[in-house]
């Protein structure tokens, strides 16, 4: 069956770096557009990046822009997301997400990992 399995979350000071992995097995990877959201305590899940499934195009949320670089590597089944100059308002559980080629469909989504940054 399809698995997201996401890892490199803990915690970390206010400017430093983390890197999140997003392994995935049961799917044709280089197929899915993976996305990478976000859910703080009280607050409703939000999109923080994605790159696509061909030509690897990237989108940000304003929030994040300058700061996270989302990437892929298709022979490894996995996608990262590079967050470097860390807020504290960037604490939340962090879920990837795949949606088959453009679909924006979401169809798949991994447990979560936590990120807290301290100020």
């Amino acid at each position: 069956q399809v698995q997201l399995v996401e890892s490199g979350g803990g915690l970390v000071q206010a400017g430093g770096s983390l890197r999140l992995s997003c392994a995935a097995s049961g799917l044709s990877f280089s197929l899915y557009t993976v996305g990478w959201f976000r859910q703080a305590p009280g607050k409703e899940r939000e999109f923080v990046a994605t790159i696509r499934w061909s030509g690897g195009r990237t989108s940000y949320a304003n929030s994040v822009k300058g700061r996270f670089t989302i990437s892929r590597d298709n022979a490894k089944n996995t996608a990262y997301l590079q967050m470097n100059s860390l807020k504290p308002e960037d604490t939340a559980v962090y879920y990837c997400a795949a949606s088959r080629l453009d679909s924006g469909s979401n169809d798949y989504w991994g447990q979560g990992t936590q990120v807290t940054v301290s100020s």
